[in-house]
């Protein structure tokens, strides 16, 4: 009980300040985010890039004292599902900047500031070249060494990103936070608990998609508002404390839940754990030790036979979503990627 009462407070008074402290002028939502440019330190560069004639926006973080004649490891940093490049993804950039590596962190086509109409789609296949597309323009960065460029993928953009550097060798190391298999989720449910309702699920997609093809409205999934009350019931750690973080704590406008319906033709066919053998680079899996979705990254670390320098670190006591902004559980995220990356990048 005094636990719970501790983390409550401790809630309590996260949210009171998200609420009360001023925007940040970048836009970015996480704990010590920069504020400002200051020569010197490391600084924020709002940017943006098409990919497949779409407009992606995107922060590019650069380190401090940066001297684009000179040559920098890079880092793509790949966002969460419902996710947006000020959150999380953001930070962990400005963690890596702030570590010496120049890094970019995008919102997803059709989600965020991105263009993409219409909004909120979440193919697999989108959100995959994304991360290429990251890759395509950072490269071409001035200051960037491209035959020293990592990726990060946190939560959804974990998933994808091992899907991205099965065939992308661009990536030189690999590396994922709470790692989430998003087709896998969205077909059988969270720890299995939709396979009930897989075939049900497939045919409201189908409809939706249908709808659509004929000029008819989007519907979307998981489009409703949750009540801290509902979100206190809910079984998993991972979507009580994620209602927490995306719509308390961390809450960005940009930021959504849902997802067009007829993505799940896509999604519910998708895994990211298939073809693990391909990836050849180095590979750092990482994850909290109390972390419900836990499961899926051991699975795929497992089915990662053909790389020769594997590790998969648990960080304890962290559950999935406490990784994404719990000072010591990211530092220790930190001082294992600065270990990992600096070993091959």
């Amino acid at each position: 009980m005094k636990t719970f009462l501790i983390v409550m407070i401790t809630t309590i008074s996260v949210i009171s300040f998200a609420q009360t402290k001023p925007a940040n002028p970048f836009g970015l939502v996480y704990g010590d985010a920069i504020t400002e440019n200051v020569s010197g330190k490391v600084n924020i560069h709002p940017i943006t890039y098409k990919l497949n004639g779409l407009e992606i926006s995107a922060n590019v973080y650069t380190p401090a004292n940066y001297d684009p004649a000179k040559k920098y490891p890079t880092v793509v940093v790949a966002h969460p599902n419902g996710g947006v490049k000020e959150q999380v993804a953001g930070l962990y950039a400005q963690r890596l900047a702030e570590s010496g590596y120049i890094a970019i962190a995008a919102d997803a086509a059709y989600q965020g500031a991105s263009g993409g109409q219409p909004r909120n789609v979440d193919k697999p296949a989108n959100r995959i070249e994304d991360i290429r597309g990251m890759a395509d323009f950072i490269t071409q960065y001035k200051g960037v060494d491209a035959s020293r460029l990592g990726v990060l993928g946190i939560c959804g953009g974990g998933g994808y990103t091992l899907k991205a550097a099965q065939t992308d060798k661009r990536f030189k190391v690999v590396a994922t936070l709470s790692m989430f298999n998003s087709g896998l989720v969205r077909r059988n449910g969270f720890m299995d608990s939709g396979l009930a309702t897989v075939q049900q699920r497939l045919k409201e997609a189908s409809e939706a998609r249908a709808l659509e093809a004929a000029g008819g409205e989007v519907r979307y999934a998981a489009d409703t508002k949750t009540t801290d009350e509902q979100a206190d019931k809910m079984p998993f750690d991972l979507y009580r404390e994620g209602h927490y973080y995306y719509n308390r704590t961390h809450a960005h406008p940009n930021s959504t839940f849902r997802y067009t319906m007829s993505s799940l033709l896509d999604l519910m066919e998708f895994d990211a754990a298939t073809n693990m053998d391909l990836i050849n680079q180095p590979l750092l899996m990482m994850a909290g030790s109390k972390a419900d979705s836990f499961y899926m990254t051991e699975s795929a670390f497992n089915l990662a036979t053909d790389t020769k320098d594997k590790e998969l670190f648990l960080i304890p006591g962290a559950t999935h979503i406490q990784t994404y902004y719990v000072p010591i559980y990211v530092a220790q995220a930190m001082n294992k990627l600065n270990e990992f990356f600096g070993k091959y990048l």
